[in-house]
């Protein structure tokens, strides 16, 4: 038995929170490491000590190893949990804990290096008879022979990052002449991403199924299953959704694909918790894809599932203990899905958002888990991965859970950054996903649909959003003692507000005029339309009745900002009212600006190249992700504002382009 008191969490966010409660609850001490920029977050206020171990950039904080056993040391921390990302699939992290004596709570470092390479993990698991997708794995790596083996294979081709995950360093390959320049971009993320450029090339699979195996193994050499984890729903290779047990999994089919997942744990000698990932095709093959030799993202539906504490068993298995329960004692009951709320703007390509969180309210449901690292006031910084919270809902059956989701997404309710709220419940109640048909592909193609409903037309819907939000703005800008008149003569002054959330990024000013009907009534006119609304708030909710409907949600205003949440859609305006109107900037100017914080990359550009609108001129670095910035307007690069490895702030000015004029133009 291996006894360890102190435990130090070398992460951030809510995976960080998430273990802090269960090594509490078995009486533990805990500390939490934090950067610059984490100085404030929940995971340093829960834990009982708390160490600075770098400036805000990851490179310098939570993947510095140096630093963090320094920070065990110091806090006299026998134990180190490295969560998920950062360097929590690090071979030399996992041998730097063991020569300083420091209990590493996950596999060998051997296991995590065979695992850690798509590679090396590919051949070894080929060599134990589990099917593979058809595809290259050899050493040379040279584009010569990564384009002979791509035609080889065909398309559609799928590039992967040979050490990579969450979807960084993958490109989809479906004609062979953009090959070398996915070649090229999957290798720089790559190495950026995860400090090695090694790819390998797979035949893509037309539309499967993403089914992951949750394993356990304990240092006595007993491996079971936890069952299986649908996990289809992506976009951009990054898992939204993710349930327990998978529609499309029968007991057959989940007792072999939990056997070919032990049998995968125990030719590395694992120990721990792991997963074990495959592809699924339509006929009912499966197919081996990675291991992920550490907790997953998506862990929760399997707890709902089988009602095991997962980070416990991690616990317990480090300390030596044999596992708590045999294959046969493992049962499956009711039904889990998860989602996953992002900070960022899915009608804008999923670009991440930054900026203060100035309202976070949750469900308040006995089967409903919500897993967050923010807080109320909580600064979302560039420097790391947008996921803001896991919102979990459990149920006897897989219907009852949806609706329990949907209820939930709809008490969630965050104000002050764009989040993918809507979006996740547009997806949830598509007929699609509720018949349990998802395959990979499912959000592109249906992203047309899906974001629909997160945009608002010139319709009534529209004007009456503004009218809402007018006269949100002018009754709680009003002195109470004026509220209490029986009328107020007159009318006030037209307000305008700036539209600040729509898809095409249109910041067209709508001019709308307001009257006072009563204490609690106002007349507000928008678009040649009139909508009478009668006004109650108290504190940060409002109630508003238009006609016989009554809309309530949540508010919060600070400055010239307006931000609401109806539990259908949420609104940013901004009052415009002394500013003068504008040209949409949906028009092109020719101005790139930084979309969001972040490290400018490259600048592809230089003064006086002539490019075409759609021309990629520079990329910005957030989040974990890399983003292309495109020309607005035909032109020529007139000045260049910026440089690589600047640090960017949201629109920061990075080049100008002059239009082209015509030269018929009089």
């Amino acid at each position: 038995m291996t006894l360890f008191k102190k435990i130090l969490i070398a992460n951030r966010g809510e995976i960080a929170v998430r273990i802090i409660k269960t090594a509490t609850a078995m009486g533990y001490s805990t500390v939490a490491v934090y950067s610059e920029a984490d100085q404030d977050a929940l995971h340093v206020q829960l834990a009982d000590q708390s160490v600075l171990i770098g400036p805000a950039p990851v490179a310098e904080s939570y993947l510095n190893a140096e630093s963090i056993i320094a920070a065990a040391k110091s806090s006299g921390a026998d134990a180190i949990h490295p969560g998920y990302g950062f360097l929590s699939e690090n071979s030399a992290f996992a041998k730097l804990c063991l020569d300083n004596q420091i209990i590493f709570i996950g596999p060998s470092a051997h296991a995590i290096e065979l695992m850690g390479s798509k590679r090396q993990s590919k051949i070894a698991v080929q060599n134990a008879n589990v099917a593979t997708v058809p595809g290259y794995d050899g050493e040379n790596q040279s584009i010569a022979a990564l384009t002979r083996e791509a035609k080889r294979i065909g398309t559609p081709l799928m590039i992967k990052a040979s050490a990579g995950g969450g979807g960084r360093g993958m490109r989809l390959v479906t004609d062979l002449s953009t090959l070398s320049e996915h070649l090229s971009s999957a290798a720089s993320e790559a190495e950026n991403a995860f400090g090695s450029g090694e790819l390998i090339l797979e035949k893509a699979l037309i539309k499967p199924r993403h089914i992951e195996i949750q394993i356990f193994a304990d240092q006595q050499g007993n491996v079971i299953s936890l069952g299986e984890r649908d996990c289809s729903v992506q976009r951009r290779h990054q898992k939204v959704v993710e349930e327990a047990p998978s529609p499309a999994v029968n007991p057959t089919l989940r007792k072999a694909m939990g056997e070919a997942a032990i049998q995968v744990a125990t030719l590395c000698d694992y120990t721990g918790a792991g997963t074990v990932e495959f592809l699924l095709d339509q006929s009912g093959d499966f197919f081996f894809l990675e291991m992920n030799t550490r907790l997953q993202v998506e862990h929760p539906v399997t707890e709902q599932v089988t009602g095991i504490d997962l980070v416990e068993w991690q616990l317990r298995i480090a300390a030596g203990e044999p596992l708590p329960l045999t294959q046969d004692q493992i049962q499956i009951k009711g039904h889990a899905i998860e989602v996953r709320l992002y900070a960022e703007d899915p009608c804008n390509d999923y670009l991440p958002q930054t900026g203060p969180i100035h309202l976070w309210q949750i469900p308040d449901d006995d089967n409903v888990r919500v897993d967050s690292g923010i807080l109320q006031g909580t600064q979302i910084s560039p420097f790391y991965d947008p996921m803001l919270a896991k919102i979990i809902a459990f149920s006897n059956d897989r219907q009852g859970a949806i609706r329990k989701l949907d209820r939930a997404l709809s008490h969630t309710c965050l104000l002050g950054t764009k989040t993918n709220k809507y979006f996740l419940r547009d997806m949830i109640n598509h007929p699609e996903f509720r018949s349990g048909q998802v395959t990979t592909d499912f959000i592109a193609r249906n992203q047309t649909q899906l974001l629909a409903t997160n945009v608002l037309s010139d319709n009534e819907a529209d004007s009456f959003a503004h009218a809402l939000a007018v006269a949100l703005w002018v009754y709680s800008h009003t002195p109470q003692p004026c509220r209490h008149q029986d009328r107020l003569s007159g009318r006030m002054g037209s307000i305008v507000f700036l539209r600040h959330n729509n898809r095409d990024k249109n910041k067209t000013v709508v001019r709308c005029r307001v009257h006072y009907l009563s204490a609690q009534c106002l007349r507000v006119n928008v678009n040649d339309m009139s909508f009478d609304l009668n006004i109650k708030i108290l504190g940060d909710r409002f109630h508003v009745r238009h006609d016989t409907n009554t809309h309530s949600g949540t508010l919060f205003i600070q400055e010239r900002s307006l931000f609401f949440d109806t539990g259908e859609q949420s609104y940013h305006f901004i009052n415009a009212t002394h500013e003068l109107p504008h040209k949409s900037e949906a028009e092109g100017n020719g101005r790139i600006l930084s979309p969001m914080d972040g490290n400018l990359m490259s600048v592809q550009v230089s003064p006086g190249d002539s490019i075409s609108k759609g021309d990629t001129v520079a990329v910005v670095e957030a989040m974990k992700m890399e983003h292309q910035l495109k020309a607005d307007v035909d032109g020529i690069v007139e000045t260049v504002s910026a440089k690589a490895g600047d640090q960017l702030k949201t629109r920061q000015l990075i080049l100008l382009i002059k239009r082209e004029i015509n030269q018929n133009q009089t």
